[in-house]
C-alpha cells in the first residue's frame, strides 16, 4: 500500500482552485454576515455566544475521538478562564482543563507562532497523567514507535482493519518541520484552503501517540480565526465534523492513500466549514433566547442555587428536569431542592409536567 507521504512529490500539495472557487466565495460572503451580525450585538451577548461556540467546538472535538465530557464542566472551565461569570464553583478535573488551554491559546493567541515546544504543551495539556485510558503514553513529545508503527485501526482485536499507516518516528523532527514552517508562512495563499491543509497534514504525520485529531483540529480552527480576523468564535467546525464522522475518515483515508491532488479533501473541509458557519444561526438565537429570558425575570428574586442551575438548564441541557436531579445539581438535599421548585413555580419560572414518577419541570 502506497501513502501519500511516498509520493515523490511529497510536501507538494495540489488542488484544482477552479474547483473551489465557488465555494470560497460563499464561504467569505456568509463570514462577513456572520460578523456584521455579531458586531451588532452588546458586550455580554456576543461573550455568551462565544461561551456557547467554544464549550461545543471542545465536547465535539473530544467526542469525534470517542471521548465524552461533561458540558458544564467544560462550559465552567472556558468561562473561568474568558472571564466570565456564570456563578458558582465547580471542581473540574485536569484533563478537561488541559483541552480548554489548548483550544484558547490556539484561538486567543493566533498571532503567536507554532513552535515544536508549543504543540509539546498542548499534547501535555490533552494527557496531564501521561496516560491514555489504561496505557501509558508519550506526553510532550513526537512519538517513539517502541511497539511498532502508528496504525490508525478499527474492529475488534484480532479482526482489525488497519487504514492508515503514520510515517516512521525517526522522521517526525524533520517532516514535523516542514509542517511548521508552512504554518508560520504568511505567504499569499487562502487561509481557508491553508486551514484545510493544515488539519490533513497533522494527520497525516500523525506525530503523537494519542491526541493527534484534537490538534489537528486546534490548529485549523486558530487558521480559521485568523481568517475571521477574529479571536471570538461564533462557528464550531468540530461540530459539524462530528455530524459527519463517518464521511470524515472516509475522506482522510481516501487522501492520505491518494496522489498529492488534495482537491476532494479540500471540497469536502469547505463544505462542512460552509455548514458549520450557517448553523451558528441557531447558536445566536438559543443566546438571544437565554439573554431573553434573564432581561424578562431580571426582577424576580432568586438563591445562588437557583440561578446556577437555571443557567444550566438554559445551556444544552440533557434528558427532563426533575427533583433528583435538581438536587444533584445544586448539592443539596432532596427537600432542599423541591423548595427550591416549588418557590420557581409560585414565581411563574417553573411548571410541573406528568405526574408520579413522569414528574418533571419545564420553562413557563
Amino acid at each position: 500500500m502506497k501513502y501519500i507521504y511516498q509520493n515523490q512529490d511529497w510536501h507538494c500539495f495540489i488542488y484544482v482552485g477552479e474547483k473551489l472557487k465557488k465555494l470560497l466565495f460563499e464561504i467569505k460572503k456568509q463570514q462577513g454576515f456572520l460578523l456584521g451580525k455579531m458586531d451588532s450585538l452588546g458586550f455580554d451577548i456576543k461573550n455568551n455566544a462565544q461561551l456557547q461556540i467554544l464549550t461545543e467546538n471542545i465536547i465535539k472535538s473530544s467526542e469525534i475521538e470517542g471521548e465524552m465530557l461533561d458540558n458544564h464542566l467544560v462550559r465552567s472551565s472556558v468561562a473561568k478562564r474568558l472571564g466570565i461569570d456564570i456563578g458558582g464553583e465547580t471542581q473540574i478535573s485536569r484533563n478537561i482543563e488541559g483541552v480548554v488551554d489548548m483550544m484558547l491559546d490556539a484561538t486567543q493567541n493566533l498571532d503567536n507562532k507554532i513552535s515544536k515546544d508549543r504543540l509539546f504543551g498542548w499534547h501535555a495539556a490533552l494527557f496531564p497523567t501521561g496516560y491514555s485510558g489504561l496505557y501509558k503514553i508519550t506526553v510532550g513529545n513526537y512519538r517513539k514507535d517502541e511497539l511498532g508503527s502508528m496504525k490508525v485501526v478499527s474492529g475488534y482485536q484480532g479482526k482489525e482493519k488497519v487504514h492508515y499507516v503514520a510515517p516512521p518516528a525517526n522522521s517526525l523532527e524533520v517532516e514535523m518541520n516542514y509542517l511548521i514552517d508552512y504554518i508560520n508562512n504568511d505567504n499569499d495563499e487562502d487561509l481557508l484552503i491553508k486551514a484545510g491543509i493544515v488539519h490533513l497534514w497533522f494527520l497525516i504525520l500523525h506525530p503523537f501517540d494519542d491526541g493527534n485529531g484534537r490538534i489537528a483540529r486546534a490548529l485549523s480552527d486558530m487558521i480559521l480565526a485568523k481568517s475571521d480576523e477574529c479571536k471570538y468564535r461564533f462557528y464550531s467546525m468540530s461540530s459539524q465534523i462530528q455530524k459527519n464522522r463517518k464521511s470524515y475518515y472516509q475522506i482522510l483515508e481516501k487522501t492520505q492513500k491518494g496522489s498529492m491532488d488534495v482537491t476532494d479533501w479540500l471540497e469536502w473541509f469547505l463544505n462542512n466549514l460552509y455548514e458549520a458557519i450557517k448553523s451558528s444561526d441557531k447558536i445566536l438565537s438559543d443566546t438571544l433566547k437565554i439573554s431573553d429570558f434573564w432581561r424578562k425575570n431580571s426582577s424576580v428574586v432568586m438563591n445562588e442555587r437557583q440561578h446556577n442551575i437555571l443557567n444550566r438548564f438554559l445551556n444544552n441541557f440533557e434528558g427532563k428536569l426533575t427533583t433528583t436531579k435538581w438536587a444533584k445539581m445544586g448539592n443539596c438535599s432532596q427537600d432542599t431542592a423541591t423548595n427550591d421548585i416549588n418557590d420557581l413555580i409560585k414565581k411563574k419560572i417553573l411548571k410541573r409536567v406528568g405526574v408520579g414518577r413522569s414528574t418533571h419541570y419545564v420553562l413557563r
